[in-house]
Parts: C-alpha cells; sequence; structure tokens
C-alpha cells in the first residue's frame, strides 16, 4: 500500500482541517498558553469558586439553614459584648465561617450574597464602560476633526477630575434609592474615557490600514467600516480592557460601601463587612480576614489572569 498521501490529504492538512498538521487557531492558542501557567490556572480556579458561590448563592443558604439577614442568639455570648461563641469566630458545622459578633449573621451567608452584588456592580459597569468607550473611541479616532476633538474633550474633562472625591461627593448627596444601580452609573461616568483614550489610539492606527481603504474605495459607509472592518481587529485588546476594569471596580465599590457611601446595609457588601469588622479585629480576627481575603484574593486573581491574557495575545499576534 502506497504511503504518499493524497492530495485531499494535504490540502487539508495545510488549511488546518481533518490533518493532525493544522495549526491552531488564535483563541486555542491563548488558551494554551493560559494553561501553560500555575497562575492562570489557581486564578480560575478561584473565579469560577466565587462566581459559583454567587450564582448559588440562595441554595447555599437553603442548605446551612441561615440566610443573610438571619440572627442566631444562640451563636453569641451576650455576657463577653456579643463575641462569638467557640474558637476561630464561632466556625462550625452550623456556621461554614463563623458568625458577626453582637448579632450572629452567618458570615458565610453574607459573604455569598456578597459576592452577588460585587460581581453584579463590577460585571454591570464593565459592560456599560466597555460600550460606551469602545463605541466613542472608535467614532472619534475614525473620523478625526471635530468629532474627535469633541470626544478628546469630555474624555480629558473627565479623566481630569480626582473620580474617588467626586463619586463620595455624588453618593452621598444622592438619594439610597437604588443604590447597586447608582454604583453602577457613578462607576460608568467616570470610567468610559479610560477605556476610549485605548481604543481611539488603535483606532487611529488601523483606518490607514490596506482593508481599511478598500472598504472606502468600494463604497462602504463609515459606520459599516467602523463596525465591520474595524471592530474585529479591537476584539483582543477590547477583551485585555474589560478583563483588567472588572476587578478596578470591584476594589472601588468595596472602598466606597467601607465609606458608607455604597451598598447600603443590611444589603451584603464586602467592603461593608471589612468596615464593620475594624472594631473587632482583635478579639475576632476572622470576622475581619474572612471577607478581606475573598476581596484580596478576587480582585488579585482577576489581575493575574488578566495580565496573562494580555501577554498570551500579545503573543498569538506576535506568531
Amino acid at each position: 500500500m502506497s504511503t504518499v498521501p493524497s492530495d485531499l490529504a494535504v490540502e487539508a492538512g495545510e488549511k488546518g482541517g481533518p490533518s493532525t498538521g493544522g495549526a491552531p487557531t488564535p483563541a486555542r492558542r491563548v488558551i494554551r498558553e493560559l494553561r501553560r501557567s500555575p497562575a492562570v490556572v489557581l486564578s480560575v480556579s478561584f473565579l469560577a469558586f466565587v462566581v459559583l458561590l454567587a450564582v448559588f448563592a440562595p441554595w447555599l443558604s437553603a442548605i446551612t439553614g441561615w440566610g443573610p439577614y438571619t440572627f442566631d442568639s444562640s451563636a453569641i455570648d451576650s455576657d463577653l459584648g456579643g463575641i462569638p461563641k467557640g474558637e476561630l469566630g464561632g466556625i462550625s458545622a452550623q456556621h461554614w465561617f463563623g458568625v458577626e459578633p453582637q448579632n450572629g449573621r452567618d458570615i458565610f451567608a453574607r459573604i455569598a450574597y456578597g459576592a452577588q452584588v460585587s460581581l453584579l456592580i463590577a460585571a454591570s459597569a464593565t459592560v456599560v464602560t466597555t460600550t460606551v468607550g469602545v463605541v466613542l473611541g472608535m467614532l472619534a479616532g475614525y473620523h478625526g476633526g471635530w468629532v474627535d476633538q469633541i470626544i478628546s474633550r469630555v474624555m480629558d474633562f473627565l479623566m481630569a477630575f480626582p473620580s474617588l472625591i467626586f463619586m463620595i461627593a455624588l453618593l452621598s448627596a444622592l438619594p439610597a434609592g437604588n443604590r447597586p444601580v447608582l454604583l453602577v452609573l457613578v462607576l460608568s461616568i467616570f470610567g468610559w474615557p479610560y477605556t476610549a483614550r485605548v481604543i481611539r489610539g488603535q483606532t487611529m492606527s488601523l483606518r490607514n490600514r490596506e482593508f481599511v481603504e478598500a472598504a472606502q474605495a468600494s463604497g462602504a459607509s463609515g459606520a459599516r467600516i467602523v463596525f465591520r472592518e474595524i471592530l474585529p481587529n479591537l476584539r483582543g485588546t477590547i477583551i485585555v480592557i474589560a478583563t483588567l476594569a472588572v476587578p478596578g471596580y470591584i476594589g472601588t465599590e468595596a472602598g466606597l460601601s467601607f465609606l458608607g457611601v455604597g451598598v447600603i446595609p443590611p444589603t451584603p457588601s464586602w467592603g461593608q463587612m471589612i468596615a464593620t469588622s475594624v472594631g473587632w479585629y482583635t478579639v475576632d480576627p476572622m470576622f475581619f480576614v474572612i471577607p478581606g481575603m475573598f476581596l484580596f484574593l478576587t480582585v488579585l486573581s482577576f489581575t493575574v489572569f488578566g495580565d496573562h491574557l494580555r501577554k498570551a495575545i500579545d503573543a498569538g499576534d506576535a506568531a
């Protein structure tokens, strides 16, 4: 039997088809690079745990028997000022992460529901800022002229503000209402210019490329060129920006809640829990350590993943 490959097999191998000689796609190449890093694997594993914790918070509360607002007076010692009974802040088979001093609320339930709040606010703010920043950045970078001048001046105006101070001022002045929605709006107002600035620069470097000139010569409209030709070439940049924006918004929400202008009690929030635990860290350090650890590891995991993702995409583009 002849061992010479047929023309069809050679052709399939050259096109990356069924033959095993096909080159991996850019997405597979990026995934392969990410899987090689133990730090990325650990980060993704922890983030998956936090997401599952947030998604299944109601079911987990039903399993443990304790909700985020349920008081357990039997778990605290009223004679000692409300300190949790038992070791490590009252950690037991009933309360997996212990209880809060004075009121006996289950820390595990509040961590799970706090993950819901933090991830929802951060993800929503990321979607809004990324969408607005990408659209306005592409319009400014492609059209130039007065369009670029107007969008760029608005970006400069917002970026000149000390954003944290103005967030605190705005949230203090606004009625409590639906505080998570207000947080998303305030974070988005001050967040989109940073995305738009990066996308504007990338678009300016793409608008003189051959494929854009070919689309212009064929009579394509400006909107079609921006969204059909330029946008697909910005996917890697957009993914990295969005991935790195999430931990920033998680940290900002926690900071605002810590200062008392973010999520309003009794709605659980990691930053709010850390603020409450400050007065108890000498007698009940676990009340401070547990929410602080979740906040730190979540932000760190997103940052590590985003940084390695950027490197993997850059390596794929270079290849």
